[in-house]
């Protein structure tokens, strides 16, 4: 077989590859061509990949029966294929928050507290196990995510994070989201309660993101860029409480508690979040019937103050932009009620 030059990079939802055919390359149909070369993925989904603008030659877009030339540069973008057994996700009767859905794809909301796939410590009961329930296991594209399962699923939000995601019923629609990914055209706005004031009504946190070296459950900031992955987070303040703020986030990169660990990074952890730091009483007085406040609304909202909002992209099918909103939970509103009931009455006081 005949040498070919590969560069590889990977995300949570996709992997990006650049092929360069040998100099000596025989003119073969660009399908075999890949398919000899990437694992896990047929002539069929390669021709998927191709409709959908996610493999390119020298930048161009191509059809499917297009013939490799020597030296051609071909760049590929495809979700992560999941490769074992199907039967190793277990249908499960779980009732589902389903917002919108057609042939192509299903928005669901997930509420807190559901994990998004199956894992060490959670082998069930997860939106995965649900949706291959919902559908039917056959008809799903098996994604791989790390070591995960994850069926159907382009991305996801942790477990104590509520909100929108977006779930393809067809490689098509897969390959074309896992394309969008990459060129960071799928708009996701988050809104979270975060400890603290801001100097500034908005701003840009950017940093490489990885595995704590000491604490590996967590993740955190490499300023120097030793280590992890870039992540560009844009946020804006909503509301202003003094001792919290109530801020939007639009993810422009996806990586493993973005959000959480940015926040955390530049001061303002998330309001409750126990991995990184938002149990605690970050900002505020020492006396005890704030302090008992404070607990308070602990239990109010018992988890990270985290909502996936929104999500807008390209629909697969129609090939037009949709845009995908969702309320905030009610123990999310009660918080910020409290919240803003405390202010007006410090306010008050202060007037008197």
């Amino acid at each position: 077989m005949e040498k070919t030059m590969e560069d590889n990079t990977s995300d949570e939802y996709f992997e990006h590859k650049v092929i360069r055919a040998d100099p000596k390359q025989s003119m073969i149909r660009i399908d075999k061509f890949l398919n000899d070369r990437l694992q896990q993925v047929s002539r069929s989904r390669v021709q998927d990949a191709i409709r959908a603008g996610s493999i390119t030659v020298g930048g161009k877009q191509i059809k499917p029966n297009y013939r490799i030339k020597p030296g051609d540069e071909i760049e590929v973008v495809f979700p992560h294929y999941y490769s074992e057994d199907q039967n190793s996700v277990k249908p499960q009767n779980i009732p589902l928050d389903i917002r919108y859905e057609d042939d192509d794809l299903l928005i669901v909301h997930k509420p807190a507290g559901m994990v998004v796939h199956p894992g060490v410590g959670n082998p069930d009961k997860t939106l995965v196990n649900a949706l291959a329930y919902h559908f039917g296991f056959d008809d799903l594209p098996i994604l791989e995510g790390n070591t995960h399962h994850q069926v159907g699923l382009v991305h996801r939000i942790d477990k104590d994070t509520s909100g929108l995601l977006v779930v393809a019923k067809t490689d098509y629609a897969m390959t074309h989201l896992a394309k969008q990914f990459f060129e960071h055209t799928i708009e996701r706005r988050y809104v979270a309660l975060v400890w603290g004031d801001f100097d500034e009504p908005k701003g840009t946190i950017e940093g490489h993101l990885g595995r704590h070296p000491r604490y590996r459950d967590k993740h955190t900031v490499f300023p120097e860029g030793e280590a992890g992955k870039w992540a560009v987070t844009h946020y804006r303040v909503l509301e202003s409480m003094y001792y919290v703020s109530l801020v939007e986030c639009k993810l422009e990169t996806g990586r493993t508690h973005q959000i959480r660990v940015h926040m955390k990074h530049i001061g303002h952890p998330l309001f409750n979040d126990l991995k990184y730091g938002g149990d605690q009483i970050v900002k505020g007085t020492v006396f005890s019937k704030y302090k008992s406040f404070v607990e308070n609304t602990f239990q109010v909202l018992p988890r990270q103050a985290l909502h996936a909002k929104s999500l807008s992209f390209i629909h697969p099918g129609t090939k037009e932009r949709v845009h995908f909103d969702s309320d905030l939970p009610e123990s999310f509103e009660q918080a910020l009620e409290r919240w803003r009931k405390y202010l007006r009455d410090r306010q008050s006081k202060k007037q008197l």
